[in-house]
Parts: C-alpha cells; sequence; structure tokens
C-alpha cells in the first residue's frame, strides 16, 4: 500500500475547516433545540455557555440532546446567558434577544463596560466616529 500526500492550496489548517464532535445519533427535543438555536445566536460554544451557567460541557450537551426536566434556576441561568427570555425556553415565543447587540459584538462591549469611564467614552468616540464615516459613505454612493 502506497502512502499519498494532500497538501491544501487554501493555505493553513484552520479550525474552521472541520466541523467539531460527532453527527447526532437521534434528533434533538424541541427544548434542546431552542437552547442550541439561542447558544449558537449568542456566538457561544458549549463550553463558554458551560462556563457561564456554572455547569460542565457535558451538560450543556445533555440538554441539547436529551429529553431534561431542567429546574427554574436552571432556566433562569441559561436564560441571562443567553440573552432571551425564559418564555422562549419554554416555546412561548420564538427565541428572541431582549436587544443590544448579540455573539462576539455583545461579549466586547461587555468587556468596554467594565473599563474605567474615561476609557469606556474613548471606545464610544471611536465607534461614533466610524458609524458616522460608514453613513456618510453610505448616502454619497
Amino acid at each position: 500500500m502506497q502512502a499519498f500526500s494532500y497538501i491544501s492550496l487554501n493555505g493553513p489548517y484552520t479550525a474552521d475547516d472541520m466541523t467539531t464532535g460527532r453527527p447526532a445519533s437521534k434528533p434533538r427535543t424541541a427544548l434542546g433545540q431552542r437552547i442550541s438555536e439561542a447558544r449558537q445566536s449568542a456566538g457561544l460554544t458549549q463550553q463558554e455557555l458551560a462556563e457561564k451557567v456554572n455547569v460542565t460541557q457535558r451538560v450543556i450537551a445533555y440538554w441539547e440532546r436529551e429529553a431534561v426536566s431542567l429546574r427554574a434556576e436552571q432556566i433562569n441561568a441559561l436564560s441571562s446567558a443567553l440573552n432571551v427570555t425564559a418564555d422562549a425556553f419554554l416555546g412561548r415565543n420564538k427565541a428572541t434577544a431582549r436587544g443590544g447587540p448579540v455573539g462576539k459584538t455583545r461579549r466586547m462591549f461587555e468587556e468596554v463596560g467594565k473599563l474605567p469611564r474615561d476609557r469606556r467614552q474613548h471606545v464610544l468616540r471611536v465607534v461614533e466616529d466610524l458609524l458616522k464615516a460608514n453613513r456618510s459613505a453610505a448616502t454619497t454612493a
């Protein structure tokens, strides 16, 4: 048997090139689907969500795959971590965000919120300048 070498012409390997985890053997439950969609909308991995809710990644995977009954405090923790209403997890409405940015942008602005006031104001001035430039470029185009 002869071994063949494969050289990618697309550049170096990145983790984005591959899907993670093994394929599911059964479909998600309705609650699991809502948790998964809210987590992905927030731009979080199972591990990142687990850290925010103070459980392990395996627990998050279990909640997303198996028929589970979550306690009120678990639903509340998920709701806070993912910035969706508890009703969204219960299927009373779509998993809509409470407002504001999502994913990486939200996490960055949360960090900005922890900066001292003068630093926060500096960041906001930079963002405002970029938004003004973008608006003026859009109106002239």
